[in-house]
């Protein structure tokens, strides 16, 4: 069976997007409620995490956080 690396796949798909289209991809991802959506969102996660900043981390996780209350 053929390794599939999902991850590189939807960084691939998704490399060279401006913001306005990340944008329209996480509203579509939500929108439509798949689960095969899910992996694509976390992967924009990851992204976001690796390059934020402490103080943008905080604010993203207790908005999180907040949200799950």
């Amino acid at each position: 069976m053929a390794n599939f690396n999902l991850r590189g796949a939807i960084l691939e798909n998704v490399s060279g997007s401006n913001q306005e289209e990340v944008e329209a991809t996480i509203v579509d991802a939500i929108q439509s409620g798949e689960e095969k959506m899910l992996p694509g969102l976390g992967v924009l996660m990851e992204v976001f995490w690796k390059t934020a900043s402490e103080e943008e981390k905080n604010a993203i996780t207790d908005r999180i956080a907040s949200g799950l209350k």
